[in-house]
């Protein structure tokens, strides 16, 4: 596995002092182009117990391994936060890339000053840290996303640098989570007390189901008809320094037994863990992005569809097909495309996707799906030969069998995983020729 680095400079270090939360942010994009450090947003965060708890918790995913702790020691991921206009998110990734996390800032906690829209990094310091978990309920809090000039020149030499190692399954992970989020329907709901009983009554260890049995939330050691897997429920351990705030607690999963995401409803704001089917296994080799990779417009309609984001909340598919001029199916495809480059994420709340640049190198990003470029060698290479709805794909260790109906291969890839990772290298070569026979038929 490569690692790429992340560079971060920030003017000065991020602080809280007398209940002024000051987040200084490293280079990004923004409405008004790109940024050495641009701010925006400054003003009262109405409900600042939660807020802080809740960004706290974000930070501690992005510091965590909950696979193999002890493997390797911590490598400083500063949070990512982009501003919508009307709210702010904050997102980050564990370390194992099995959990990602976000806090969503919503209007009903924010009354201040939006200066430009965009993302970036934050930096979230030790200091910072300890400052926000002494914030409590009856404390000011104005937050500062960005500094501004003054506090900048008035801090000489506090200019903070960080290089820190972005694994490819990090990078990859923020691709696949959202198109697996997409896929999710909402399986059961719990409010108030209900939720944190449910929350804290969970196993630590193990892997367990969870449906919605009446009012309640109940917990199986098997599945069950509507049930959303919970593998490694210490991975939901962010979730409990923010009960005493919780207004209810939503479970997101996708038709079949796979990831899971588990989004607390705060006052003015909402706090989501998205968790990988197993608590060894990251989002990175998911596959759930390389369908829509593989067809021939989706770079091209990528590159319409991303000119026309504007940094939105939420991302309407129709009204992108009509301004693009392509059919909705093509849009979904280049918003995965965008995905893969950091450009867009999901909200299972709003369920819908919202515009956001991740301070990342987009073409090495873009690179980081090797089962996509070993089908790509292979449609080069004339290995793939179609016969109605079957294909064979000639390899260098035998011929492989594809069904194009149900995606299947006789390879042992897919026979380990049943396409519960996406599509193997032979199908995603098949499809592809299948694809180019049928345009070219037309």
């Amino acid at each position: 596995m490569t690692s790429a680095t992340q560079a971060y400079t920030y003017a000065a270090p991020s602080s809280l002092v007398d209940g002024r939360l000051g987040l200084a942010t490293s280079g990004g994009r923004a409405l008004s182009g790109p940024a050495v450090a641009p701010r925006f947003f400054s003003g009262v965060v109405t409900q600042a117990a939660p807020a802080a708890a809740a960004l706290l918790g974000v930070a501690d995913v992005a510091l965590a391994r909950y696979h193999q702790p002890q493997a390797r020691p911590g490598w400083v991921r500063d949070p990512v936060v982009t501003c919508n206009g009307d709210r702010l998110r904050f997102e980050s990734f564990s370390a194992c890339g099995g959990v990602y996390a976000r806090l969503d800032l919503l209007s009903g906690a924010l009354d201040g000053e939006v200066f430009d829209r965009g993302t970036t990094n934050v930096d979230v310091n030790a200091p910072l840290r300890e400052a926000l978990a002494r914030i409590g309920p009856r404390d000011p809090l104005h937050l500062g996303v960005g500094l501004d000039e003054l506090v900048v020149t008035t801090m000489d030499g506090a200019v903070v640098e960080k290089k820190v190692p972005l694994p490819e399954r990090w990078l990859r992970g923020f691709a696949e989570v959202q198109v697996i989020a997409s896929g999710m329907d909402r399986r059961g709901e719990l409010a108030g007390m209900a939720a944190v009983r449910f929350l804290r009554g969970l196993p630590r260890k193990g892997t367990v189901w969870v449906a919605q049995a009446g009012r309640d939330l109940k917990v199986s050691d098997r599945q069950v008809p509507g049930s959303v897997r919970l593998a490694g429920p210490n991975r939901l351990g962010t979730l409990l320094p923010l009960l005493r705030f919780a207004k209810s607690l939503r479970v997101y999963g996708p038709a079949d037994d796979a990831s899971s995401a588990w989004e607390l409803e705060l006052p003015g704001m909402r706090y989501t863990l998205t968790l990988s089917p197993e608590r060894w296994r990251g989002f990175s080799g998911e596959g759930a992005v390389l369908d829509d990779l593989a067809t021939d417009e989706a770079e091209d309609d990528a590159d319409v569809v991303g000119m026309l984001l504007n940094f939105e909340p939420e991302v309407e598919i129709g009204l992108l097909a009509d301004r693009a001029g392509i059919p909705a199916d093509r849009v979904r495809a280049a918003l995965t495309r965008l995905g893969v480059a950091g450009r867009v994420g999901y909200d299972l709340s709003e369920a819908a996707h919202f515009h956001r640049e991740l301070p990342y190198d987009k073409d090495n990003v873009i690179l980081l799906n090797p089962r996509l470029a070993k089908a790509r060698k292979l449609v080069d290479a004339g290995a793939v030969h179609l016969e109605g709805e079957l294909a064979t794909v000639r390899t260098t260790g035998g011929a492989r069998r594809v069904s194009l109906t149900d995606g299947s291969c006789t390879c042992e890839w897919w026979w380990d995983h049943r396409g519960s990772r996406g599509p193997c290298k032979h199908v995603l070569a098949a499809r592809i020729v299948a694809r180019a026979a049928v345009e070219a038929s037309r």
